[in-house]
């Protein structure tokens, strides 16, 4: 093979994303010292990709293509080797741009792009990292019967924070997550909300804040109310969660997955306007639920009113089940809705709520 000693030298470790039509490839570069030369795939965010297993395996592959990045020495943002910054107007770096401005809603354009670094774990330990990733997706991927639920996310950070988390991991920065909001684990970003991560970075003396862009296996998500104070999936079914799983906002990898689930590829660096830390502020706060809600051992005690003892029993028995922890809140609120029926307990809920409502009202203690 020819000696490329004179040119970039680039290492793709690319996952097709057959069951992520969000997007349909990504690109993970990594310079390499034994002289081989690598191949380069682009991001394209939107695309369908067709379900085959060559598409989700996750291999190393050779060519003699590849953008070449520059590392760049006279202003170097971040230390150490692992980051090359893209020229501005490659094809990688406009589609990168792209996809981080449409997710910032009303600040995009305000917002301002000053680079764009690519991790190419050119250490021993970003390689092992890069083939840990690897096992664990393709271990994802025969548990999940060929899904392993990969997407890309965004995780805000501080420039040190960057630092800590390309060197030594997830683990080692350190950062409280939101407070503990829905558990203690990493929160991520999903690809079109960067906003989100864009408020959980750290403004630092130049005025830039910096986010990166990962590949998180997903798996089996789970939804973790607010409030919770979760930090481990809550049966071997689930691997991570999410605050909503219709339309979630905020992917949960628990501490024990931090540095196997999760591959920070791209650093954005950029500038937003004041207002930014406006929106910070008024991020979601813990609040208690004021939809229609009830105790189970309530729920169950009103029900009997209107259904046999038999399908009380089942009820009751299914109850057991997510005490014992054997099943979890959304698969026995899952399993009442299909033996009850959602009319009546809408009905059951509602009129519950509205008792409740009456007797915390002021004048339900004076004449």
């Amino acid at each position: 093979m020819e000696n490329h000693k004179q040119k970039c030298q680039l290492q793709v470790f690319s996952v097709g994303m057959a069951h992520d039509h969000s997007c349909s490839g990504l690109v993970s570069n990594n310079s390499r010292t034994d002289g081989s030369s690598v191949h380069t795939e682009y991001i394209d965010f939107g695309d369908s990709v067709s379900e085959t297993a060559h598409d989700r395996e996750i291999s190393v592959s050779d060519s003699e293509s590849g953008t070449c990045g520059v590392i760049t020495r006279e202003f170097r943002l971040f230390s150490g080797n692992e980051l090359i910054r893209l020229e501005e107007g490659d094809k990688e770096h406009s589609v990168i741009k792209q996809r981080f401005l449409m997710g910032m809603g009303s600040v995009r354009s305000l917002t301002t792009i000053t680079s764009i670094h690519k991790n190419i774990y050119s250490s021993f330990q970003g390689l092992a990292r890069l083939q840990s990733f690897r096992i664990f997706s393709q271990a994802m991927s025969q548990k999940c019967h060929g899904n392993p639920n990969i997407k890309f996310a965004w995780y805000g950070t501080s420039r040190d924070g960057v630092d800590r988390i390309i060197s030594h991991g997830f683990g080692q920065s350190g950062r409280p997550e939101n407070n503990g909001l829905y558990g203690s684990g990493l929160y991520l970003s999903p690809e079109n909300f960067s906003l989100d991560s864009a408020l959980s970075s750290t403004l630092n003396k130049n005025g830039l804040r910096h986010v990166l862009l990962c590949r998180v296996i997903l798996g089996n998500m789970e939804e973790v109310r607010s409030g919770s104070e979760q930090f481990h999936p809550s049966s071997e079914e689930f691997d991570s969660g999410v605050d909503n799983l219709l339309a979630p906002r905020k992917y949960i990898i628990w501490s024990t997955h931090m540095n196997t689930h999760i591959l920070p590829e791209y650093v954005i660096s950029f500038s937003a306007p004041p207002c930014l830390e406006g929106f910070h502020r008024v991020q979601q706060p813990v609040v208690k639920p004021t939809s229609a809600w009830m105790p189970f051992p309530t729920l169950i005690s009103v029900l009997a009113r209107f259904l046999p003892p038999t399908t009380i029993r089942v009820i009751q028995k299914y109850h057991y089940s997510y005490r014992e922890k054997k099943i979890t809140r959304e698969q026995l609120v899952q399993k009442v809705r299909q033996i009850v029926g959602d009319e009546l307990l809408v009905k059951i809920i509602k009129s519950c709520r509205g008792k409740q409502l009456k007797a915390s009202s002021p004048r339900s203690g004076s004449k």
